[in-house]
């Protein structure tokens, strides 16, 4: 399989990319602005004896160029992507009424904006069949609790949400699935930004080899589906 995860830096990325480098017939592009953070990554790939091929990348979703420097570097390793994690985004807790423009401009930007700039410049690129998953949350899930101080994260996740629901029907006659993952708690850094001292009741690890196994499979059954992934929300 030719994998592309974005966010491959620290949390549910970064762990989705070690779990898909167990198999030698995967080959994966990891990418994140963190060049640190992904340098960790393939160290850690080869230390736990990953066979698939790995390339880690820093580029900037929201700056970078991607006609000129992200697609010819995926277009070396790969002719063909037959999965698409949107993983990478952004999350600023702070009470609504001190965010500035600013803030929604990068929420939108990071969360949304990123989704739709690598899928649409990936979209010539993709095999038959691909599945695109985009990593949404239970904060942009109708009807599940919210809470202060996430409220345009919460809103960009819905955003991600209804535009996984359009692509999905965009799509069809390219055979391409899009199907959006709502993620509750796991324990990573974002998760401890948004509630401080909050232990989730899974690791980081657990909720990517979830994310993994259904990006594997979970086109077969789903198309244009919003699906909870959630113990709690905190």
């Amino acid at each position: 399989m030719n994998i592309i995860v974005t966010g491959a830096s620290r949390g549910i990325g970064f762990e989705t990319v070690k779990v898909f480098s167990r198999d030698r017939e995967n080959h994966v592009f990891a990418l994140a602005r963190s060049k640190a953070g992904l340098e960790k990554l393939g160290n850690e790939c080869r230390v736990t004896g990953g066979s698939a091929k790995v390339h880690v990348f820093p580029f900037d979703l929201l700056k970078g160029d991607y006609q000129n420097v992200l697609i010819p570097a995926i277009l070396k390793g790969m002719a063909k992507v037959d999965i698409l994690i949107n993983n990478a985004g952004l999350l600023i807790n702070k009470p609504f009424e001190l965010m500035k423009d600013d803030d929604f401009d990068l929420m939108i930007s990071a969360n949304v904006k990123s989704v739709f700039n690598l899928t649409k410049n990936l979209l010539p690129y993709f095999s038959e069949n691909a599945h695109i998953v985009n990593i949404g949350s239970m904060g942009g899930f109708q009807g599940s609790v919210k809470f202060p101080g996430l409220s345009l994260y919460s809103a960009s996740k819905g955003a991600v949400a209804v535009l996984t629901e359009c692509l999905a029907e965009e799509f069809k006659s390219r055979q391409i699935k899009v199907n959006c993952l709502a993620l509750g708690s796991a324990q990573t850094e974002m998760l401890e930004a948004a509630f401080p001292g909050y232990k989730a009741p899974l690791t980081a690890g657990e909720m990517a080899s979830f994310i993994a196994d259904f990006s594997l499979t979970g086109h077969y059954w789903f198309n244009g589906k919003i699906l909870p992934v959630s113990l709690a929300t905190p």
